[in-house]
Parts: structure tokens; C-alpha cells; sequence
């Protein structure tokens, strides 16, 4: 199985991609720049920031071309040289390296960058959910190189967020609730979403781009044995019998094993994470405990990529950016009804 191609390449990425050094492993588009979010008209896409990210096998070689053809995309850490900005980007954070409001063929773009085998332990793993995240939802593709590993980490990580998803749901759900439950599961514990992001994000991302959504992941719900998918009726059945669910957290990321273990097992006693999986499986709040295992993972990865995009974007860059996440965030609150309670 594949990740399905949503898009061909356009010219504009074509042009744009056309500026970096060309060895890259994997790279996409992301965000309300690529896709419609709901409440945004065509007018605004174009204006929206362009995200990307490039995996590269080679960081350092990668980072010393990018330097010679693209110096001025790096904040005053240029300075230090290619291999300290490859350390800071493996070494902290979600192992990206991020350069943001670059002006590129006519557009403002921000970029990240990690390491090819960085991103498969994501994907396969949830070491960050950083990365891994952002492929749960629709993305671009622009480059995919015919590395099988590669290529078998971004269906891993699709399928993984189907069974931690079905693990958070009740016994009987609709499309668009398991779509909405999927593109959360990278902002569960995100601190931004507090403070710096509209509220509102997951629900945008997912109404106007259900069509996409399915064409993500129906082989992936038509082949799972632990599912009634009714697409049809766009409706879904899954087992929650306390064996069900076991069989679905035993094949979650080793990651999120790991953080559930922690939160269930008291210290010291050092019981083996399948008998704690056991346990979990047979408790009615087995959803909430899945849950915040994402996000503690979430919440780690997310504030130490925040504290280092400060400094990879440079102070300027950071204001700049930041005043506008929290001016989308001040829109989201404006677009919602207001209530009264009285």
C-alpha cells in the first residue's frame, strides 16, 4: 500500500522547490496556504503562508548548498556554519529545522527541514507526533523518492492514527467525527492551542477537505479487520470489547505505549507494558488514557520546537510570525456565535 497523491506538482511549487539543493528524500505542502479551511476565501489562500518540509538524508551537505544558494532564509545562526545548525536541528525539539517568512517567487514561505531517518522514527514511532502530525492530515506531496522504508513509515503512521483514533471513540461513528478526531490528535496537548492558534483550527481543517480526508485513508478503513466501514452511509462500527481494544493498542507506536505505561503504572513496580496494556484495555476510560498519552507527547515536542524557533527564525522573524498566528487566533474567536447564558 501507498499514500495516495492528492496533487500533481504545480508550477508554482516547481518554481519554488526549484530554489533549494535538489537532494531531497521527501517533501510537501501543508497548511491553510495549500488547502482551504473553512471561513477562508480563494483571495486569502493566496496571501497565506506557504509551509513546507523537506527530509534529506544528508543534513549537513543539505545545510552547507542551502547556506551557498539561500543565505539570507537563515536567521544569525548562519553564522555558526552547517554542521552546528544540523546539530540544532536534530539534537532539540522535533529534530526540524525551521526558516520562516522567506519571500520566494512572489510568495512568503516558511520551510522545515529534518533528517530522513528523523522523520521514519516519527512516523513509526510518534517520537514527537511533530511531523507525523501534519501527515495525518491531507498534505501536497511534492518529492517521494522510491525508498520502500520510507514509503511503508508514512502508511504506518496513517494507520496509527486510525487505531488511536478508534480507541477515543465511541462503538459507532460518522466519517467526518473519526476525520476530526484524526487531524486533533496532533494539537491533543499543544500548548499553542491555548494560546496562539484559532480554536476553531481542526474543525476548518477538516470541512471543507472531507473528500480528501477519505481518499487518505478508505483503503485503510475498507482493510481493517477491526472496523465495519459503511462508506455509503459514510458511518463506522468498531470493536470496543476490552479485546479489541487490546489487539488495537498493542499494534499503537512504541511512544505512546511508553506514555501511556508511565501514566498508568506506578513507580516501581515495573510491570511489563503488555500487562499494563491489558489493564488499560479493560478500563471504561481506556479513551482518556490513550488520549493523554498523545498529549503529553504533543505538549513536550511542541514547547521545545517553540523555544527553538525562536532562535532559528531570529527575534524580528518570531515577532513578526507569532503577531500574526494570534491576529487568525483573535478571527476565530470573532467568527464564533455569541451566547448568552443569562
Amino acid at each position: 500500500m501507498t499514500v495516495p497523491a492528492l496533487h500533481n506538482t504545480g508550477v508554482l511549487y516547481r518554481r519554488i522547490l526549484s530554489h533549494f539543493p535538489q537532494d531531497i528524500t521527501l517533501a510537501f505542502a501543508y497548511g491553510s496556504g495549500v488547502f482551504k479551511h473553512h471561513g477562508s476565501s480563494q483571495g486569502q489562500m493566496e496571501k497565506n503562508m506557504l509551509d513546507f518540509v523537506f527530509a534529506v538524508d544528508d543534513p549537513v551537505t543539505w545545510h552547507t548548498m542551502n547556506l551557498l544558494q539561500n543565505r539570507k532564509h537563515y536567521s544569525i545562526l548562519k553564522l555558526l556554519g552547517p554542521k552546528t545548525i544540523s546539530s540544532i536541528q536534530s539534537d532539540h525539539g522535533a529534530a526540524v529545522y525551521y526558516n520562516t517568512l522567506v519571500p520566494v517567487d512572489g510568495r512568503t514561505i516558511k520551510y522545515g527541514v529534518i533528517s530522513t531517518q528523523s522523520l521514519m522514527d516519527d512516523l513509526m514511532h510518534w517520537n514527537t507526533l511533530y511531523v507525523a502530525g501534519r501527515l495525518h492530515k491531507p498534505v501536497k506531496m511534492l518529492v517521494q523518492s522510491e525508498n520502500g522504508s520510507l514509503r511503508a513509515a508514512l502508511v504506518s503512521n496513517l494507520k496509527s492514527a486510525v487505531t488511536a483514533s478508534f480507541l477515543m471513540l465511541p462503538e459507532s461513528f460518522t466519517e467526518e467525527e473519526l476525520f476530526l478526531q484524526i487531524a486533533g490528535l496532533s494539537y491533543a496537548g499543544d500548548f499553542r492551542m491555548v494560546f496562539g492558534e484559532d480554536r476553531s483550527k481542526v474543525s476548518n481543517i477538516v470541512r471543507d477537505n472531507m473528500q480528501h480526508f477519505k481518499t487518505l485513508y478508505s483503503n485503510i478503513l475498507h482493510d481493517c479487520p477491526l472496523v465495519v466501514y459503511k462508506s455509503q452511509q459514510a458511518k463506522l462500527e468498531v470493536d470496543k470489547s476490552p479485546e479489541g481494544q487490546f489487539v488495537q493498542l498493542m499494534t499503537l507506536p512504541r511512544t505512546l505505549q511508553q506514555s501511556i505505561t508511565r501514566l498508568v503504572d506506578p513507580p516501581g513496580k515495573n510491570r511489563d507494558v503488555e500487562e499494563i496494556l491489558l489493564q488499560v484495555a479493560q478500563d471504561p476510560d481506556c479513551g482518556a488514557v490513550v488520549q493523554q498519552g498523545i498529549s503529553s507527547i504533543v505538549k513536550s515536542s511542541s514547547i521545545t520546537q517553540s523555544v527553538k524557533g525562536i532562535a532559528t527564525a531570529g527575534l524580528w522573524k518570531t515577532v513578526s510570525y507569532s503577531s500574526k498566528k494570534l491576529f487568525k487566533m483573535w478571527k476565530g474567536w470573532r467568527r464564533k456565535p455569541w451566547v448568552s447564558h443569562t
